[in-house]
């Protein structure tokens, strides 16, 4: 094990460094067209079943968000079936609106953008003791899982990189059962249980213990077997367990190497939760393709993951620091002791992505939402934190859980963005994310949500209009009589 240690004092980790000013257009989009993982941990082409290929929806006077890195920009989009058919301007619009098995949606300015993507999934985490989940029974933990998956669409997620599953086809039951048709949730990468060392788990109830690069090559073999699409190690430790040092590493090179080695030839992609210097530099030396926090990366670390950044994405899942300073106290841990264990991370960690991010190396929000602190359903508060903390702008901070996600999923060519051909995987928001990227964490504004050409959610006045003076022949007993003068509307006195 790698001894703790503090950060150096360079440059970039100076209390004193903040990111320039920036109010120009998104840099991201150039970052994460440049990602190219091994091709042969692509997933399988999972397909929604269920919507129609005849069903047509319109929405009509749309501010359109494309996260293409475009300016917002007003037009009409139509979809057919599952796709995006045209966005801006549908050429064939006047005969649409005439057909009544078209559904119209008014956008009336608001804004239509795709649906968000969060890096680091745990369905299976219940919103409180993770103790608990080991035995829980696994009829009501795979409804639990589900309901977790739900609260993902509901709150305007379309896509999730699961990061480790409490039970170990947890979430591969779940992925198989949303692409069934059978539950509502997410497009989803499974995962399973994360792997650790006996002396570096999190938890040993939701753990796959291996202690050599044999053992821990049978356990990826294992998980593959399963049907998972990704394998997640644990690689440093975690403060709040405070006998597991975020700045301790318990892997070493062989074993890294070897979990590597493994999982790629299965063709599964590999995520590692590593909070410390020595666990960084190993993931970006053997090829992890997804670290996970890298909150106490050092200068050389920093300079090696910018020379491999086309291999690699971060998901720091800020938001557990943020919220675990800031909100855990109302559940038995207190401010005093998070501010003990927890705010040098946070700080040494927000000048580490700053950096990042200005280096061009992709960071991607999202994750370890469903503990009692960071419950589900809170999920887009990760964008407001890299928009505040972490010198993103907001256009950036929504294209990175975008198409930053869809990259991530290796299916930027056809989720992430509101293009023609893309799947229509969309939300319609009440207000501009641009001008007030909060807005994403409020339910109640996010009036449409649509995943593969199918409403999720819609409220009624989406379907019924207002009443319109002199509508229904003059029937209509609030509206006022109307008498049709040359072609207009005239109020009878």
């Amino acid at each position: 094990m790698a001894p703790a240690r503090i950060v150096e004092d360079v440059p970039w980790t100076s209390p004193a460094y903040q990111p320039e000013p920036y109010d120009g257009p998104p840099r991201n989009v150039a970052y994460i067209d440049a990602i190219k993982f091994n091709e042969s941990v692509k997933p399988p082409k999972y397909e929604i079943l269920g919507t129609d290929p005849n069903s047509k929806v319109l929405f009509l006077d749309v501010n359109i968000l494309e996260c293409t890195g475009k300016p917002i920009y007003r037009g009409d989009v139509f979809i057919q079936g599952e796709r995006i058919k045209a966005v801006g301007n549908v050429a064939n619009k006047d005969q649409l609106l005439k057909d009544p098995d078209v559904r119209v949606f008014q956008g009336k300015g608001r804004t239509l953008m795709p649906g968000l993507g969060d890096s680091h999934t745990h369905f299976s985490w219940n919103g409180g003791d993770l103790a608990s989940l080991g035995t829980l029974n696994v009829e009501e933990h795979t409804l639990l899982t589900a309901r977790s998956a739900k609260c993902y669409l509901d709150s305007g997620y379309t896509m999730c990189y699961g990061a480790a599953s409490a039970k170990e086809r947890q979430d591969i039951a779940i992925r198989d059962a949303i692409y069934a048709g059978d539950i509502p949730g997410p497009r989803s990468l499974a995962n399973g249980k994360e792997m650790a060392k006996h002396d570096g788990d999190l938890e040993s109830a939701i753990t796959a213990f291996a202690d050599t690069p044999e053992e821990m090559r049978e356990v990826i073999r294992h998980h593959a077997g399963l049907g998972v699409d990704n394998i997640k190690l644990v690689m440093s430790g975690e403060e709040i367990c405070e006998v597991r040092s975020a700045q301790d590493c318990y892997f070493t090179d062989e074993e890294t190497a070897a979990c590597v080695d493994e999982a790629h030839k299965a063709g599964k992609s590999i995520c590692a939760h590593a909070r410390a210097r020595d666990s960084v530099k190993m993931c970006v030396k053997h090829g992890v393709d997804v670290i996970y926090h890298g909150s106490y990366i050092d200068e050389e670390g920093m300079g090696m993951l910018e020379a491999a950044r086309m291999k690699h994405v971060v998901a720091p899942a800020i938001n557990w620091l943020v919220a675990t300073l800031n909100d855990a106290a109302a559940f038995g841990y207190s401010h005093e002791k998070a501010e003990q264990v927890n705010n040098q991370e946070l700080e040494v960690a927000l000048r580490g992505l700053r950096e990042m991010h200005r280096r061009g190396i992709v960071v991607l929000p999202g994750g370890d939402y469903g503990f009692a602190w960071t419950p589900h359903g809170t999920y887009a508060r990760d964008l407001a934190h890299f928009k505040n903390l972490m010198g993103f702008t907001a256009h950036e901070s929504i294209i990175a859980a975008t198409y930053g996600v869809a990259k991530l999923m290796m299916r930027a060519d056809e989720m992430g963005q509101i293009k023609e051909g893309n799947y229509a995987d969309c939300i319609l928001v009440d207000g501009n994310p641009i001008d007030n990227i909060d807005i994403l964490q409020d339910h109640g504004k996010l009036n449409v949500i649509m995943i593969n050409g199918r409403i999720h959610k819609a409220g009624r006045k989406e379907y019924v209009p207002p009443p319109v003076a002199g509508e229904d022949e003059n029937k209509h007993p609030i509206v006022p009589d109307v008498a049709v003068r040359d072609g207009r509307p005239t109020v009878q006195s």
